[in-house]
């Protein structure tokens, strides 16, 4: 059987202070999936994503990306891991203000070591993939928050990443926007991509195929488990 893209194996993660932001998490994420984790403020889901995306490590437990333990990777291997395989989209965009939409989509190829033709190529078409391929020779400041969310979303697709980890997607766009970026996760997802959506808000967590809420640092539900 294929390993998940990400597993966390009854994981734990305590900060200095005591302070216990997971409490024994055990998820699988499957190739093709696309799911939402939810929760308030506190509940852990910042610390989750910075698991899931080798930003950290557990204080216990084992995090696993398509079947390795991540903790037996270096930083320098962890970095390049992160560049290659796992696609970030934020909240806040950080998109470089002088850099045109396909030149910041480019950057998500800086540790592949291919050519600035094949840059191009790969960035033109991760921009037609998010429907902004007309829009590519813009700079961020001739962009509407909708359209700088869909670079960085292309930005994070470009390396062909296992998973993309969405941070709060739509946090900074208004409703009309935010839906239509979630319409294309959806079509991403359809397309073939994983994506794990990490968000405060029960809506967007419910309109998604899989739910996993937290609370006080641990999962309190889980859809695919309750759908099983």
């Amino acid at each position: 059987m294929t390993p998940p893209v990400i597993e966390l194996d009854r994981v734990g993660r305590t900060y200095p202070g005591r302070v216990h932001a997971l409490r024994g998490v055990s998820l699988r994420v499957r190739a093709g999936e696309l799911l939402a984790v939810v929760g308030p403020s506190g509940s852990g889901k910042s610390t989750m994503l910075q698991l899931m995306g080798t930003l950290d490590r557990p204080t216990e437990g084992v995090v696993r990306l398509l079947g390795h333990d991540v903790a037996r990777w270096g930083d320098r291997q962890l970095a390049a891991v992160r560049a290659k395989r796992i696609g970030f989209v934020f909240q806040q965009f950080l998109l470089t203000a002088h850099l045109t939409a396909a030149q910041n989509v480019a950057t998500g190829l800086l540790y592949h070591g291919v050519g600035h033709a094949e840059q191009v190529r790969r960035s033109t078409e991760a921009l037609e993939r998010v429907g902004l391929g007309h829009r590519a020779a813009h700079r961020p400041a001739q962009l509407s928050g909708g359209e700088k969310q869909r670079v960085a979303i292309a930005r994070a697709l470009v390396s062909g990443p296992a998973v993309v980890l969405a941070d709060e997607p739509t946090g900074a766009l208004d409703s009309a926007t935010g839906a239509g970026v979630l319409d294309l996760l959806r079509q991403l997802n359809d397309e073939g991509t994983t994506i794990v959506v990490i968000t405060h808000d029960l809506g967007i967590a419910a309109s998604l195929p899989r739910r996993v809420e937290l609370l006080d640092g641990r999962v309190r539900h889980d859809s695919a488990s309750a759908s099983r």
